[in-house]
């Protein structure tokens, strides 16, 4: 198995808030692309215009926890724009970041097959 860390992040705009949403999107992808460890980080739109998801693929837990150093100044304005409904793990996490990311009620999915390329 790969020591990459993998998550998604769904979430929904609050009414009124798209411009304010796609701020705060710009300035993650922006902030999230100089990071050196960060693999995906791929955002989508749901036919709603309203449900978005965020698909996340770090390196290992050392570039995942980096990145959260970049989330958290914008957490506050990523809350005031929508509201995470999910967030899903998909790979073992370190107890620091699994701490980490505890606010957000992650689902934990074990793997047990597969490959990563």
């Amino acid at each position: 198995m790969s020591n990459n860390v993998i998550w998604t992040v769904e979430a929904k705009i609050r009414p009124g808030q798209r411009e304010a949403f796609d701020a705060v999107m710009h300035d993650l992808i922006a902030a999230s692309q100089q990071e050196a460890g960060t693999i995906n980080y791929e955002w989508t739109l749901g036919a709603d215009e309203t449900t978005v998801h965020v698909y996340e693929r770090y390196a290992d837990a050392d570039a995942a926890t980096a990145h959260l150093g970049t989330w958290g100044p914008n957490a506050e304005r990523f809350a005031a724009a929508a509201e995470v409904t999910r967030f899903v793990v998909f790979s073992e996490l370190t107890p620091a970041l699994r701490d980490a990311v505890a606010g957000l009620q992650p689902v934990y999915m074990t793997p047990f097959g597969g490959f990563a390329k």
